[in-house]
């Protein structure tokens, strides 16, 4: 019988060796101003998506939403050749899907499909985008279903716990905005207002250009040509600037619900710098812990995680979170695994582990072309494009003890929020990590606490 560490390692050469397509190297086109990341895969599907940089920084506080139901106006609304129905039908009939994402620090418009249907697909799309119909119609529509979909987001636990911590970390700052909205903030978004952003939102010097597919790079350019290059320059976005957690907390919110919901939030280092990686990787082994300790060992919870959020650029978080009817006894053991790892570090097994998990994990997630358009743009927007193509080298090279450094320079003070019942819980029940030592001795076992 294979063990499951075998069986890991079979994965990782499998698709290692077997997605060739996803080794060819990525390329840096400046073309008429307009950066474009371009990787030619052999693959049917190809993926084009306009990153559009600034994010929240781009709106006011009471701007939230602008920007999403913006995009999405644009894509969904049909253009001034071509009304919205006559644009869906042809996007069911070439088999063309487009998409639009709002997030913290950019924004994308996003067009997938057949390659050999790029011709027809590539028009609507520029058309789409360089213009757009913006009717009154489809605005209301977009924005009614938009208030609708934020107000039941407040009905899910999980989403209402991440929006407490975000107000409860970076309120006051662009962070503490909703890329999103909210239905107040949506509510009072107006056409003429939509307008006039999107009038200014396009521009080279905001804007790359994402393209992932079979496609002939003569051509592509020549796409581009009569058509995004015609983008007016533009400006650069606001830099974001946020401080992240500060200092320890605890925010309690009282809901009377049958399981109670807790997300402890620390400051991580930025992706895109040697820290980055790394912390990623260590939160990865600490979520295998937790899992084991508070899941399979005491049946505490049924979905324990640990986390980096590196989607936060300018201030990435790594989060502690569990869903128990047990509280006390869940924030205990959560602290108690943490400052093992601090006092006597990850294993070396762990480590050498965690590696193929990883990098398996990383190529299978990132097989469609939409995932890796979606992953190089993130990587782009964090500092460069270039981190996606190094990914792997910087994992094979991570060694245990520079592991345990990077674990214990950046796990210290947590900022905890906790929704459910009240009474569960008292403020010394969420623990703080204890001060890491100099040097780190090899990681010992966890013993079960007796109950």
């Amino acid at each position: 019988m294979k063990t499951p560490f075998r069986i890991v390692q079979i994965l990782a050469l499998l698709v290692l060796n077997g997605a060739a397509g996803f080794s060819q190297p990525t390329k840096e086109i400046k073309y008429e101003g307009l950066k474009i990341i371009y990787k030619k895969i052999p693959k049917q599907v190809l993926t084009a998506s306009l990153f559009i940089r600034g994010g929240v920084a781009n709106i006011t506080d009471e701007e939230q939403g602008l920007e999403a139901l913006t995009l999405n106006l644009v894509l969904e609304g049909g253009t001034k050749t071509m009304d919205k129905n006559a644009f869906a039908d042809l996007c069911d009939k070439l088999g063309t899907d487009f998409s639009s994402n709002a997030s913290n620090d950019y924004s994308s418009m996003t067009m997938q499909c057949l390659d050999v249907n790029l011709d027809k697909s590539w028009d609507m799309f520029a058309d789409a985008i360089l213009n757009p119909a913006l009717d009154s119609n489809e605005f209301r529509l977009i924005k009614q279903q938009m208030i609708s979909s934020s107000k039941q987001q407040d009905a899910n636990p999980d989403t209402y716990l991440r929006k407490l911590a975000s107000q409860q970390i970076f309120s006051g700052t662009p962070y503490g905005r909703f890329p999103n909205g909210t239905p107040e903030t949506i509510e009072k978004i107006t056409l003429d207002q939509v307008r006039s952003y999107y009038g200014h939102l396009l521009g080279k010097k905001r804007c790359y250009l994402v393209i992932i597919g079979n496609m002939d790079e003569k051509k592509l350019l020549d796409k581009i040509k009569t058509s995004l290059a015609k983008m007016p320059e533009g400006t650069l976005p606001p830099k974001i600037v946020v401080s992240g957690v500060t200092k320890p907390g605890v925010n309690i919110k009282d809901r009377g619900i049958a399981t109670n919901y807790i997300l402890g939030s620390v400051n991580g280092p930025k992706y895109f710098t040697p820290d980055g990686p790394m912390f990623e990787f260590a939160m990865g082994i600490i979520a295998d812990r937790y899992f084991v300790e508070l899941r399979t060992k005491r049946s505490l919870s049924y979905a324990p995680a640990a986390f980096y959020t590196k989607s936060l650029i300018s201030n990435p978080l790594s989060q502690l979170y569990i869903t128990t009817v047990d509280p006390k006894q869940s924030l205990q053991v959560m602290m108690d695994i943490i400052n093992d790892v601090k006092k006597n570090g990850f294993t070396a097994k762990e480590v050498e582990d965690k590696k193929k998990q990883y990098l398996t994990r990383y190529f299978m997630t990132n097989e469609a072309s939409s995932s890796q358009a979606g992953t190089l743009g993130f990587c782009e927007a964090s500092g460069s494009w270039r981190i996606f193509d190094e990914i792997n080298n910087k994992i094979d090279m991570v060694k245990t003890e520079d592991l345990n450094k990077v674990f214990n320079k950046y796990m210290n003070s947590v900022a905890w929020t906790y929704l459910g019942k009240k009474d569960k819980v008292a403020e010394d029940d969420f623990k703080q990590p204890e001060p890491s030592k100099e040097k780190l001795p090899g990681s010992k076992v966890i013993k079960d606490k007796k109950e």
